[in-house]
Formats: C-alpha cells, sequence, structure tokens
C-alpha cells in the first residue's frame, strides 16, 4: 500500500475549509516562504525538534548517539546536521522528552482510521478532510489515493496547496477533490521569487488552468507586512483573479508571529524578524479593495468572520 510521510493530523479544525474538519499535514514543501508558521514541513523526511524547556541537561542524548552528533553547545544541546542520521535513537531515550520526532510514515488505511473517527462531526457540520502541507502536491500518488478513499465514504475533500506542481498533477488531484484553498503570495515574479525561493509562473499557471476546468476554488492571501500587502500588489492581485474564468472568493489571512519558537527547535533561522501584526484598518482597506474587483473577500478564512460584499459573475 501506498505511504506519505506525515507531521500532523489536526482534528476539529474550523479554518481550512467548510464545517468541521480533520486536517491531514503531509510533509514536504518546494517553497521557503520567510514567514512559514509550519517549519516542520519544510523538508520530506522526518526530523528531530528540540524543546529546551524540557531538556534537563542530562547527557543521555549525547551518550546515546551513535554517530557523535549531539554535543553541549554552553548551556544547550546542539546537533550537527553533518552527522545526524537520523536513527532517533535520541528521541526514544531522552528521559524529559525534550527531542521528538516529527514525521512519520503512515499508510492510506492508517490515515483513513483517524479520519473515520470524525465522521459524525462532518455529517452535523457540512465538514470534511483537509489535505494540507507543507505542499501536499509533493507526494501525488499518496494525496490521490486519500483523496479516492475519502471520495468512496462521500466526505468533502479539501487540497490546501500553493500550485507550484507540475500542471498534469494538479489537474489529476482536481479530479478527486472538492475544493481548493489556494496560496497566493505575490503577483511580482522577482519579489515572490526573494522570498519564497521560486518564481510564481507556474503557480499563476496552474490557477488559470484550474480555473478553467470549473474547479472549486478558494484564493488564501497571507498579508505579510511590508512584503505584500501594499496597494499595487493588492490592486494587481485583484485585476489576475477577476479575469479568472470562475467566480472567485478570497480569504485574507492577517500576519501573526507565532512561528518564531517553532524554527529554533528545528535549528531554522526565523527570516522576517519581528513585524507588527496587520493593522485593522489597514485589513478592512485590502477587503474593500479586493472587493471592488468583484471578488467575495473573507478576513481570517472561516466563513464565520467578516465577510465583504458577495461575488458577481466574472465573464472569462
Amino acid at each position: 500500500m501506498t505511504t506519505g510521510t506525515v507531521f500532523n493530523i489536526s482534528r476539529y479544525a474550523i479554518h481550512d475549509g467548510p464545517g468541521i474538519r480533520t486536517t491531514v499535514f503531509l510533509k514536504g514543501c518546494p517553497l521557503g516562504c520567510w514567514w512559514c508558521h509550519n517549519p516542520e514541513s519544510m523538508s520530506l523526511e522526518p526530523e528531530i525538534a528540540l524543546r529546551l524547556n524540557r531538556c534537563i541537561r542530562c547527557g543521555t542524548c549525547i551518550e546515546r548517539c551513535p554517530n557523535d552528533a549531539i554535543s553541549m553547545l554552553g548551556d544547550e544541546v546542539a546537533t550537527d546536521p553533518a552527522l545526524c542520521q537520523l536513527c532517533f535513537e535520541c528521541a526514544k531515550t531522552c528521559p524529559g522528552e525534550a527531542l521528538e520526532v516529527v514525521g512519520r510514515t503512515m499508510t492510506v488505511s492508517e490515515v483513513m482510521a483517524e479520519i473515520k473517527k470524525d465522521v459524525p462531526f462532518y455529517d452535523e457540520s457540512g465538514g470534511g478532510v483537509t489535505l494540507s502541507g507543507g505542499e501536499p502536491l509533493m507526494q501525488p500518488a499518496f494525496l490521490m489515493e486519500l483523496l479516492e478513499a475519502c471520495g468512496q465514504l462521500d466526505i468533502h475533500r479539501v487540497v490546501d496547496t500553493s500550485g507550484y506542481a507540475h500542471k498534469s498533477v494538479l489537474l489529476e488531484v482536481a479530479r478527486r477533490t472538492d475544493l481548493f484553498l489556494y496560496d497566493l503570495k505575490h503577483m511580482d515574479p522577482v519579489v515572490h521569487k526573494r522570498y519564497t525561493g521560486v518564481s510564481n509562473k507556474l503557480i499563476l499557471d496552474n490557477l488559470r488552468a484550474l480555473s478553467c476546468r470549473d474547479a472549486g476554488i478558494r484564493i488564501r492571501f497571507p498579508l505579510i507586512p511590508g512584503v505584500n500587502d501594499d496597494r499595487k500588489n493588492v490592486e494587481d492581485t485583484g485585476a489576475f483573479l477577476q479575469r479568472l474564468h470562475r467566480v472567485c472568493y478570497i480569504d485574507l489571512l492577517p500576519y501573526h508571529d507565532v512561528a518564531g519558537s517553532k524554527y529554533k527547535r528545528f535549528g531554522y533561522t526565523y527570516r522576517m524578524g519581528q513585524l507588527p501584526a496587520s493593522d485593522p484598518a489597514h485589513l478592512q482597506n485590502i477587503a474593500e479593495t479586493l472587493s471592488s474587483y468583484g471578488l467575495c473577500v473573507t478576513i481570517g478564512g472561516n466563513e464565520h468572520e467578516r465577510t465583504y460584499p458577495q461575488a458577481q459573475t466574472v465573464e472569462p
């Protein structure tokens, strides 16, 4: 049976599509967004996370590491990634549970066993399953088998994606998906590459193709102060979406600095530094600007949050 690498299964989610949902997070992402809230999703491989507040400085991990990859750096445990072979002996033997393995190989049946526990909540709320990440399209065979298994049980299916994948993969996934949550980060290809590591050309081309196939789509627009919340980028985004074949809905996702501590656990650097939270008045102005392009705009990614005027039918 096809397997995939999963780093979390979140139950009772209400921000990842309609109703109450089970969100399955797959590891691996081809983008390197500076503001990513899930740094544990970047690598396809399982990783070790260190929770310093749980570390009792006993040295057990140093003793048990067969590759001498762990040492004390001052008062903190440090791992040399060049020596670490991901055997996870350190996590298995840590008495304080300060070391945690993030990511595990699961079969489709194992994931479906977790999903089936929540079916009554889907039936009551109009919810279902959301496949997220990372980038779920990086594990296409596993993703499509999960979508097919959910479809056989008449479970509503959402795929949360950056759209950065081969077009043939995306369109095959579309045949098995009820709704896409499709990220748009910046309309300028140079700025997009600076902050994500990739050009936006493939992402925009794939969104055009998806729209022409009449796929269900909600755009997700993470608003990063000083990066993509300026008037020009907002207007360029609205104009692009207005030209798509289908009426488009867009969720504005205000920036929150909640991921900084996560980066430390994996030894990564959080490149955004200190940014202010999104200003409510500025968010309202952005929402009103986008709604002027005939888009239905929601702030917060939740249908119960404030919604701006309903979209009008837009001709291709």
